[in-house]
């Protein structure tokens, strides 16, 4: 049988695929990045009257919204993969996603907070591993040397809406309020799914198998070994997102202290560029997050990654190993930066942008490697059933952080415990997770599957 031709085409459902999830997460990113402002400050009792959360209780809400979003792709996969597959999950959830923005800006009290937030993490979840999945789909043997470039198109992706959203909704929410300020997320996610049904003609489509085709395949001896071993990785990754999933709850909480400046100046003195000088709002401070990736990317990819592989080869799992512990001095700066703020000392936003660039090149080498790893390393009938439980770690990272805020909150929702010891704690947890890492990597047996 002759060998089949490698092709470096492009599958043609691609562009519609990185434009939807441009689109989406500009949606979920531009929510995400006003939620906790909108909680501490904007929300509203039945009576009109304004009726804020305390920090603490904030973050058990945030984290709790968030092992939502992370925990429905388990049943999102289980749905694609048996029921309806890829194609009709994520356009029927994304309908779903979107009547949760509605109910976000058409309702500022707590009963519509918990309608939209449900809404949306049953929906942004939902689809979650299908859009990833159905991604690697549109390849075969002849192209499968192109998925490493495309999803990172597709992280890149990610970002660019992120970047968009998190520096624009902030503002809006400053100066026309909340229902415009999430509205206008509901809006792009709308754009998103008309999108993602206009190219139903360009994607390869994998039927649903069924429940008993479902069973037989994935409940195999190969199957099992695959998963057992993928667990052992993805549990060590639910406390790295532990930490990561904090910037936009703890981060966004210390940004508002009134002894962070968060002056930015980048005119250098020359004043024809004096409009370069401005104040970020506490919110808007996680631009630096999406920005930081879509610098980050290409350089480790295209000079980083090359450099250390000179050195010794850099393998996934040790670019995980590496950002774990990278990951853990992050969260050393974020204590110092909390220390100062503690006592009284007027401290530049500068250091958390650069403690979000710390964070960021632990992303880089954990998230985009675990994405792919956890795709290629999954058996071809197992690949949104991963997927899914690839964003259960994350899940599972913001319980263990929803469940420790929830512990430490007094009766009017306020941390018990000061800043400083909650960072240094996160960070010795994490610390003592990337050692085990190292050994649970090492242990680790490497097999990749490719749609055939």
């Amino acid at each position: 049988m002759a060998e089949e031709v490698r092709s470096d085409k492009m599958p043609s459902g691609v562009p519609y695929i990185i434009s939807n999830e441009i689109a989406e997460r500009f949606s979920y990113y531009g929510m995400r990045a006003i939620l906790t402002v909108f909680m501490t400050e904007y929300l509203m009792d039945n009576m009109g009257n304004k009726a804020p959360m305390g920090d603490a209780e904030s973050k058990v809400w945030y984290h709790t919204f968030s092992m939502g979003v992370y925990f429905f792709p388990i049943i999102g996969a289980f749905i694609a993969d048996v029921f309806w597959g890829k194609y009709k999950t994520i356009l029927t959830l994304s309908l779903v996603y979107c009547l949760g923005h509605l109910a976000l800006s058409l309702d500022d009290t707590r009963t519509g907070l918990a309608i939209g937030l449900t809404l949306i993490a049953i929906g942004s979840g939902g689809i979650k591993p299908c859009v990833a999945a159905n991604l690697g789909d549109q390849f075969s043997a002849k192209n499968s040397h192109l998925i490493e470039k495309v999803f990172n198109y597709f992280y890149m992706s990610v970002n660019i809406g992120a970047l968009i959203s998190t520096v624009l909704i902030p503002v809006i929410l400053d100066h026309f309020g909340a229902s415009v300020a999430f509205g206008i997320p509901g809006i792009l996610m709308l754009i998103a799914t008309i999108i993602f049904w206009i190219g139903r003609n360009s994607y390869k489509k994998l039927p649903p198998v069924g429940w008993a085709t479902y069973k037989a395949e994935v409940f195999t001896k190969e199957g099992m070994k695959a998963l057992a071993g993928l667990l052992s990785i993805l549990a060590c990754c639910v406390f790295f997102w532990s930490l990561y999933e904090q910037n936009a709850s703890a981060w966004v909480l210390q940004a508002k202290s009134p002894f962070m400046d968060k002056q930015v100046d980048l005119s250098f003195g020359i004043e024809t560029l004096s409009f370069l000088k401005f104040e970020l709002l506490p919110d808007q401070v996680q631009a630096a997050n999406p920005l930081f990736v879509i610098i980050l990317v290409p350089l480790f990819t295209l000079y980083v990654y090359p450099a250390i592989s000179k050195v010794f080869p850099l393998t996934a799992l040790r670019k995980m190993s590496i950002g774990m512990f990278i990951v853990v001095v992050c969260f050393l700066v974020v204590a110092w930066i909390e220390w100062r703020l503690n006592h009284e000392i007027v401290t530049s936003i500068w250091w958390q942008i650069f403690a979000f660039f710390i964070l960021i090149v632990s992303e880089v080498m954990v998230y985009g490697t675990s994405l792919e790893f956890s795709y290629t390393q999954a058996p071809n009938a197992m690949k949104s059933l991963v997927m899914g439980l690839f964003l259960l770690s994350i899940s599972l990272g913001n319980a263990v952080t929803a469940l420790i805020n929830a512990l430490i909150a007094d009766e009017n929702g306020k941390s018990i415990f000061t800043g400083v010891e909650y960072y240094l704690a996160f960070a010795a947890m994490m610390f003592v997770v990337a050692i085990v890492f190292i050994f649970v990597a090492k242990a680790y047996k490497e097999k990749r599957y490719i749609q055939a």
